[in-house]
């Protein structure tokens, strides 16, 4: 059999292999598969694992809201741990880390209960003149809006007073049925913080041997990612959630200041308000102060208002330029527009809770994902 070109009356012919006898062989593109669509195949493997990845999030969306209590209490319980733990690790110094944790969570509530009681003793206090004032308030109102420069119809205010009223009469029974749905509510709550106590006190006491144990039950060639990916999280979560109540804290400090400077009634349950409403980013602030400056201006008038107005826009301005980049820069690296969007999404899925609790899985899940993208690199 001839190994090359073969010369015939001037024409060569093409020598013909075969690969059983081992001669070099001619490939062909297999019957249905085009040359070049190699980048179309890495395309559709992609879009199939994005798909997996949406259903296996749309599947844990349905399990986390069919069981939201329980979920709920164990991010309480969680938000606990980062806050107590410093304290716990303190204390442990001197003392057995079981008296530490039970000497911190005693303290946390009566810290609680000691600021519930002065909450309710200055609205009782409050209360009697709260009436007066806020009748004098709205007849202020009511004369400014009738003068220069709106001139509105004398009686305005008074009749939306009225037709008000006249509103919540005629849904007195949707009203009962909603102050019902909300006991029932409270109830729920109440069996949720337990729970979250609960959990708070073995998370402190014995938090690292709770993972190290659930860690050890998974398999042991990925564990050393897994652990890394683990004290990722706690860190992010653990600083988010510090430099959230520290920021929370001193939003509150110079709301009540500023409050009571003004003559604004209600400031220290005013103050609260802002706290709480401040552990949701970006929107929760604004919404307390605007609540702060209807009070002010039923109480003390527009002009008392309009600073309370400019008061949401000067520690606005603090807490997003100094105080968050100041505490919490280094264990939260998310855009602001992330931020938004996160809050956005969060309140749109689960309501208030959504929207407090996706800012801080965002960040634990992108610090978990650069945490093992880097070691990936460096390994």
């Amino acid at each position: 059999m001839p190994l090359g070109p073969r010369a015939s009356g001037g024409r060569s012919y093409a020598t013909r292999s075969y690969p059983a006898r081992g001669y070099a062989t001619r490939s062909y593109p297999a019957r249905g598969v085009r040359a070049g669509s190699g980048g179309l195949e890495r395309a559709a493997g992609r879009a199939w694992r994005l798909l997996v990845v949406a259903a296996a999030g749309y599947a844990g969306y349905l399990l986390v809201s069919r069981l939201l209590l329980p979920v709920v209490a164990v991010f309480v319980a969680l938000v606990v741990t980062a806050v107590l733990r410093p304290p716990v690790d303190l204390l442990a110094r001197r003392m057995p880390r079981a008296v530490a944790v039970l000497l911190a969570v005693l303290g946390a509530l009566v810290l609680l209960a000691g600021l519930g009681v002065l909450v309710a003793v200055v609205v009782r206090a409050q209360a009697g003149q709260l009436g007066g004032q806020v009748r004098g308030g709205m007849d202020r109102l009511e004369h400014w809006l009738e003068g220069p420069p709106l001139h509105a119809r004398p009686g305005t205010l008074t009749d939306l007073r009225h037709r008000l009223a006249d509103l919540v009469g005629s849904h007195r029974q949707a009203v009962l049925s909603t102050a019902f749905t909300g006991a029932g509510r409270l109830v729920e709550a109440a069996a949720g913080a337990a729970l979250a106590l609960f959990c708070a006190v073995f998370l402190a006491h014995s938090g690292e041997r709770m993972w190290d144990w659930a860690n050890g039950l998974l398999p042991a060639r990925t564990a050393s990612r897994r652990h890394r990916a683990g004290r990722a999280a706690w860190r992010t979560f653990a600083g988010y959630t510090r430099g959230l109540f520290l920021v929370a804290g001193t939003n509150a400090v110079l709301v009540g200041v500023v409050l009571a400077v003004l003559g604004v009634p209600l400031a220290v349950p005013l103050a609260g308000l802002e706290f709480v409403a401040a552990l949701v980013p970006l929107v929760g602030s604004p919404i307390a102060l605007a609540v702060a400056s209807l009070v002010a201006l039923a109480t003390r008038g527009p002009v008392t208002a309009l600073l309370v107005l400019a008061l949401i826009v000067l520690i606005g301005q603090l807490e997003g330029h100094v105080l968050h980049p100041l505490v919490m820069g280094w264990a939260v690296r998310l855009h602001p527009v992330a931020v938004a969007l996160a809050v956005a999404v969060g309140g749109t899925l689960g309501g208030i809770v959504g929207a407090a609790v996706a800012v801080p899985v965002l960040s634990v899940g992108w610090a978990v994902f650069r945490e093992l993208r880097d070691g990936e690199e460096a390994g």
